[in-house]
This record gives structure tokens, sequence and C-alpha cells, in this order.
């Protein structure tokens, strides 16, 4: 009995100090700020006044990410996600970037576990990884060997830095995400195998790119009442052309709409809405995926700031050549590419691919050898679903596969009799003098800054309005990095000169996407020529700076 006195005691005087604890809200604030993710959100579940506390703190938005290029693909997981999961964060949403040594399968099962099964979460195949290193905090910008048979069965990347993640995982109050796939419908008929029918699943020649379209809609109108969001990130499928699919996105969204991507990538997703969850099912062909920030009409507070999208660019080619305009058009859709003749513009001649490319090649003295693209202006009716269409202007760069006597071959399809072209090539001191202009445009946001990561400008009523970095995303054509610079972190400087301390994620990718109408300053620029209306670059590099205002009670 004497033995057990004292356990009593100690108990009841442990429940005391609990008790105690609670009650001094700075103090449970400040332990509880410096829980890592995990052990935070259990202690929310404790009861009412530490679930108030952990509401407060969770109150502001936060981006966490990540890299980690260690040999073996689990322990490379486990830490960047250690590293995002370090400090309290509820995820809203999550991409994760890899090389080719990660199985895809476990990858995304091991976040889902981790991060939860209403996260939203995007896991592509990339060229390359910008990022801070969870171990060292060194910011690196890796590009990856490509090697087709480095441990992709495996989940092990046997040497060096062939591959590598990078993890970001944000929380954004005030907005609703969600992963919406573009999907196809394979239809089932049953062929005939010895003496029984078997079921073969046919994949429809075309994508729903309207319903695509609409889905974004109709989940930004339930959750904002409108039917644009804020941004999208997306990621296409490498062997489709992803033209037609931004074309209809350019023409159905608001020019506040930002959004960028990987137009050419492999990706596998999650998504908050089971019902879309068809990743891996045999039943279905997903062409590209979106992750869809909407503005939430049920904010948590009336306080809530205002989360923005906000989009510069650092192209990297430059125009060769006069303008032609296509005479014979052919597509050929079994190899995604259209051949073709052309005239000079002022010129009556016709001629064939080894004429257009033997003139080209002769002038500036360009090397045959360096990368060659078209730049097409067209001119397209556009439609979403049964309403009336308009005419749309845009501009589309097709890679130039050959020519010979009979015509000139490029990549894709769409191109049209009487369409006028150009041709491009890259150029690493046009790219260098981009990225100095994407620089100035950033450094915009940090005009009077009053802070680590914050900028405050005074409004006409003289009151301070806070604006925070709350961190930044990269999507930069593989053809660019230290080869192309012949100097490192070239692509990354634009951002992180300005918002060194700034979460920043960055891909090396397949095709940038770009499409944005606000300016650094929230100012809408001066409206672009036709010629001008771009959203799918090549050899550029595509910064998104996502930003945060607070409310004037914050």
């Amino acid at each position: 009995m004497d033995t057990e006195k004292p356990s009593s005691s100690k108990k009841k005087k442990k429940t005391i100090e609990i008790s105690s604890l609670a009650d001094c809200e700075d103090v449970l604030h400040n332990i509880l700020s410096r829980l890592p993710a995990k052990s935070f959100a259990s202690a929310a579940c404790v009861n009412k006044s530490w679930n108030c506390v952990c509401n407060s703190i969770l109150s502001r938005p936060r981006i966490a990410s990540a890299c980690s290029f260690k040999a073996s693909a689990p322990i490379a997981l486990q830490e960047v996600l250690d590293k995002v999961l370090l400090e309290p964060i509820r995820p809203h949403f999550a991409i994760a970037n890899v090389g080719r040594g990660f199985n895809m399968r476990r990858t995304l099962d091991f976040l889902v576990k981790h991060l939860g099964l209403r996260t939203p979460i995007i896991l592509s195949v990339v060229h390359g990884v910008m990022g801070r290193d969870a171990l060292t905090d060194e910011f690196r910008e890796v590009k990856f060997q490509d090697h087709e048979d480095i441990g992709v069965n495996r989940g092990i990347c046997t040497c060096g830095q062939q591959s590598g993640i990078v993890l970001t995982v944000g929380y954004l109050p005030g907005l609703k995400v969600d992963a919406i796939p573009l999907l196809r419908r394979k239809e089932i008929v049953q062929v005939p195998v010895d003496d029984t029918y078997v079921d073969v699943y046919l994949a429809p020649p075309v994508p729903m790119i309207d319903q695509f379209v609409m889905d974004i809609q109709n989940y930004t109108t339930s959750v904002s009442g409108c039917a644009s969001p804020v941004g999208i990130i997306m990621f296409g499928k490498e062997d489709m052309d992803q033209k037609p699919i931004i074309e209809k996105l350019d023409y159905a969204m608001s020019m506040n709409t930002v959004f960028v991507g990987d137009e050419r990538s492999r990706f596998a997703y999650r998504s908050g809405d089971d019902l879309r969850n068809v990743c891996g099912n045999p039943a279905f062909i997903s062409d590209a995926v979106a992750l869809v920030f909407a503005s939430d009409k049920d904010k948590p507070h009336a306080g809530t700031g205002e989360i923005q999208f906000q989009l510069a660019m650092s192209e990297g080619v430059s125009a060769i050549g006069p303008r032609h305009k296509a005479v014979s058009v052919r597509a050929n859709h079994a190899e995604g590419s259209t051949w073709l003749t052309a005239k000079r513009e002022g010129h009556h001649e016709i001629l064939d691919g080894e004429q257009i490319l033997r003139h080209i090649d002769q002038l500036e003295n360009r090397f045959p050898q360096v990368e060659l693209y078209v730049g097409v202006t067209k001119r397209r009716k556009c439609s979403i679903g049964s309403e009336k269409s308009r005419l749309i202007t845009t501009l589309a760069f097709h890679g130039i596969r050959g020519g010979d006597q009979e015509y000139l071959y490029v990549d894709g399809v769409g191109i049209k009799t009487g369409d006028y072209f150009q041709f491009y090539q890259p150029d690493h001191n046009a790219a260098l003098a981009a990225c100095r202009n994407a620089s100035e445009n950033i450094r915009n946001l940090k005009l009077n800054s009053s802070g680590k990561g914050f900028l405050g400008r005074r409004d006409v009523a003289n009151s301070i309005d806070r604006k925070e970095v709350l961190g930044g995303f990269i999507f930069s054509c593989c053809g660019r990095g230290n080869s192309f610079f012949g100097g490192l972190n070239v692509d990354s400087f634009p951002f992180f000169e300005n918002f060194p301390s700034a979460p920043l994620a960055g891909i090396f990718c397949g095709g940038e996407i770009g499409r944005g109408k606000l300016s650094m300053t929230g100012q809408e620029s001066q409206e672009e020529s036709p010629a001008e209306r771009r959203y799918l670059h090549v050899y550029s590099t595509a910064y998104l700076v996502i930003s945060y205002s607070a409310a004037p009670s914050e």
C-alpha cells in the first residue's frame, strides 16, 4: 500500500502540472510550434484548448521543400520527408519530382501513407532537380544522366547523381487544392484466342480535353464560386501532344490564372476525390494531371489573407532567318509529325525541306548540329463543349526532324496551309539576358523589404500591406543547365538571389509550360501582340512565385 501512494501522488502532481501548462497559452504555443508535423498533428487532438492553439500556429500559409541525392531511393525519400515535416504543417498538397531510380508505385504509396489519403499528390519522373539538400541545406541544381536501366524496377539508383528527389509540401489556408486528371477510358473488345474469347482494352485515339477543362472549371466553381482558379501546376504525358490541351485551358481560363508545369513526363497522382483516383487502372489512360489551386469561398476565418501566384519567364531561343509561309502540309498522326513545303515571305518560289534548311544553315554561320525549331503563328477557332467558338492566336514551337528534296519534317501536328513560321535556335547569350530580366521582375517583390522573405508597401490609406514570399517553383528546359550556360546554378539565380531563404523547388523538364498575365508588380502588362502569345516554350525557364498578403487584422 505504501509503495502505491507515491506513485498515485506523482500521477496527480503530473496531471496538475499539465493542466497548469494548458492554461499558460503562451508557453503552450511556444512548445507546440517547435514540434515536428506528426507530433504536432497528435497534439492537436489532445483537447479543444490544444487544438485552438495549434490552429493559431497554423493561421498563416507555409511551404516546405527539400532534395536528396542518396544512392538508395528509399533513404533519399525518407530524408526529404523528414525534412519537410520537421516543423508544424498540414499538407494541402505535395509534389515529388524524381529521377529514374525511383519505383513510381512504391514512392507514391509511401507518400500517401505519410501525408494522408486526402492529400492531393503528384509524382513525376524528371531530367533533374533543384533544391536545398535535406541534410546540408546546400542549394544545388543537378541534371540526371539519362540511363533507362538504372534501378527503375529495383527502386535503387546504383551510382552517383544519376537520380535524386525534390519534395514540396504546402499548406495554403484560403485555397482549396486537388489533382484533376485528363483521362481516356479504354474500350473493351473481345478477341478470339484459341477456343475462347479474351477481353482486350483498346484506347480511343482522342483524349477528353473538353471534359478535362470542364472538370477543372466545375471543381473551381464548387469551392470558390468562380470558374477560373488562382493557379495550375500541370504535368503532361511524355508521348502526348500537349498543345491542344494547353490551348483549351488558355482559352477557357481567366488571364489572372497562372499555370506552369512539365509538358512531357511520366507521372502518377493521388486526388483528394476518390472518384478521380484511377491512376494505374488498366481501363484508363491518364494523358495529363493538373494540380488546381482555387480560392476557398468558405475561408477558415475572415482574417485570412490573400495568396497570389505570379510568373516570370526566361526565354532561351532567338529568331533567325526570314518568315516562311506553309504551302503544302501533310500531318502524319501515326508518327506525330508534319511534312511541309513553304515560301519565304515576299517570294513566290516553293521550297522543299533541303532548300529551306540549307539557307538557314548559311545564316550567321549557323552550325547544323545545333537544335532548330519553327515557331508557328496559328489563328484557330476554339470552344469548350457546345459554346460558340472564337478565334485565338498563338505561337507554337515545333522541333525540326530534318528535310529532303520533298519536305521539311517537324515534330507534332496542327500546322495548316497558310500558317506563317520562323526559325528559332537555342541562344545562351539571349538566355543569360533573359535571366537578368527575370531577376529584375522578381526583384519587384522585394521593394521596401522589411525582413526575411517579407516586403511592405504603403497603400493609399498609409497602412502597411505586408507581403511574404512563401516559396517558388522552377520549370527549366532539360537542354539548359551547366552545359548550356557554362556555369552553375544559373537557372535558379533569378529567384535565389532575391529570396535566398524562401523554399524553392525546381526541375529540368521535357517541355516547360508557362502562362500568366500578371507581372511581378501585380499590374497587368501591355497587351501582347498575337505572335507573342505563347504558353509552351523551348529552352526556357518558368518561375512561379507564390506570395501571401496578410489581412489587416494580422
